[in-house]
């Protein structure tokens, strides 16, 4: 039986994929073993790559004429609107991260380079394979978040975090990206083919290094 595209793109990221789950920054955050500091740095990056990963939405969208990619993009930036980056906005007030320090942290080679790649599906692919590279932030969040639901944090912002990432909400919107994009690698050549899956392996890569560029507090 041929397997679809989230398939294959699973199956070629699975060792970074799931070395994420293990990964100090994660299994610390649960605990609540994790230095605030380290979020700290990981929040004032994160914001940088949730900023662009918003216009990233919009830019794709405005890019393609396939209805239903585009109705799905929108939907997803009105969605990281309304839930990620507002529940980001509270923990920045938590945290008393102000404005400077947000202007004055210097963003990161992980970040920049993730952000970077995703930008470059677009510009020197197209929306289809631009859309795959998204794909592992939030598919990948949401099983972390799954998997980390029962454990419980002792920590109350860090479960929040986990809890942003759990809901029934966020599953079915995930499984609802990752059919439109089975039925879309079923509709490109196999040259985009292979393209939506290469943006996919490097996002998963990408978001292991994430996880390590906050714990490790990286510089250039």
């Amino acid at each position: 039986m041929t397997k679809n595209f989230t398939e294959i793109a699973y199956n070629k990221s699975f060792e970074p994929w799931h070395n994420s789950f293990t990964h100090p920054f994660i299994t610390e955050l649960q605990s609540g073993r994790l230095n605030m500091d380290i979020f700290k740095y990981y929040l004032l990056q994160d914001r940088y790559y949730l900023e662009h990963f918003n216009k990233l939405y919009e830019l794709i969208a405005q890019s393609t004429d396939n209805k239903e990619l585009k109705d799905s993009l929108i939907a997803n930036s009105l969605d990281l609107g309304a839930g990620e980056l507002a529940i980001r906005n509270t923990f920045f007030k938590e945290l008393n991260i102000t404005s400077e320090e947000i202007k004055n942290t210097p963003i990161t080679p992980t970040a920049y380079n993730y952000v970077s790649h995703m930008y470059r599906q677009l510009y020197t692919g197209n929306a289809i394979i631009a859309s795959a590279s998204m794909l592992p932030c939030e598919w990948l969040y949401q099983e972390i978040g799954e998997y980390l639901s029962d454990k419980m944090s002792p920590v109350p912002i860090y479960q929040s975090w986990i809890d942003s990432y759990s809901t029934k909400e966020v599953k079915e919107n995930i499984i609802k990206q990752r059919n439109l994009l089975d039925r879309l690698y079923e509709s490109v050549s196999v040259k985009d083919q292979e393209k939506m899956i290469n943006a996919f392996v490097i996002s998963s890569q990408m978001e292991y290094r994430f996880w390590e560029m906050s714990y490790t507090k990286e510089k250039w």
